[in-house]
């Protein structure tokens, strides 16, 4: 008898690979039922949102203020910017945001930040290269806000750097891990006034050593989950512009803004 050809003994061993993946994946969903990534509710893939959440979520379109990236009522024309980017220019040159920090967006922030639900991660940079509006593409480098080694320690990982990480494996753009280090353990910015929040993370930050040629003439992209005040990703983008980079952009998941608060 002739032996089997090679293509079709190659063909056999692929039907075999994905009838036994097909099995494990419906033994998982028996163990693992797939819910919704927000509120729990049995979903029909996992990482996903139920049609509830979905139609809870708010994205950030345009017309917004070129700068600011915060959305206008009605379309002003192109390039236009906000009195908030008029009266007070940031250290940073643009901020763009997914979606408003609200409902379900804030139950996704809650279960990556608190709940360790790491996974999460991968669908929220997806959204978030949604509106990116250009910045992934024109940067040189991808970084995220740092948390303190303490902090860092007690929730064992920083939830703006899996944003990251994951923005730059998907962008095929490099990821600075560790760029900016905080030096100063500042306390929690929730509840605390815009004043506050500016005089708690002034001089937070530090350059890593031996990465200033990281730094000098590129443009960086940096990364957090939530824009509030924006007094943290200010003093972040501070030290990266004080260091000679060319262009520092904010992109994060969500945006808090005065009638999500």
């Amino acid at each position: 008898m002739d032996a089997p050809e090679p293509s079709l003994l190659k063909n056999l061993a692929a039907r075999s690979e994905a009838i036994a993946l097909g099995a494990l994946n419906t033994l998982g969903n028996l163990i693992y039922p797939p819910v919704c990534a927000a509120c729990g509710r049995n979903t029909g893939s996992h990482s996903a949102l139920c049609m509830t959440c979905w139609s809870d979520i708010r994205f950030i379109e345009r017309p917004f203020c070129a700068v600011l990236g915060t959305p206008f009522s009605h379309d002003l024309g192109e390039g236009i910017l906000s009195a908030e980017a008029i009266a007070h220019p940031p250290e940073f040159d643009r901020l763009r945001s997914a979606a408003f920090y609200s409902g379900t967006v804030r139950n996704l922030v809650h279960a990556l930040k608190y709940r360790d639900n790491t996974h999460l991660a991968v669908m929220m940079a997806n959204w978030m290269l949604r509106a990116e509006d250009g910045m992934v593409k024109e940067c040189d480098g991808i970084t995220a806000v740092p948390l303190h080694p303490t902090r860092m320690m007690a929730r064992r990982f920083n939830q703006s750097a899996e944003l990251a990480r994951h923005l730059a494996r998907l962008s095929r753009k490099p990821f600075l891990p560790g760029l900016i280090r905080r030096r100063k353990r500042t306390i929690q910015q929730v509840g605390l006034t815009r004043t506050a929040r500016e005089d708690n993370v002034r001089g937070a930050f530090v350059l890593a050593p031996h990465s200033e040629d990281l730094v000098f003439g590129r443009r960086i992209l940096l990364v957090d989950d939530v824009y509030t005040t924006g007094a943290t990703v200010s003093a972040a983008a501070r030290l990266l512009k004080r260091k000679g980079a060319a262009d520092v952009s904010i992109l994060t998941f969500a945006r808090v803004l005065d009638e999500t608060i």
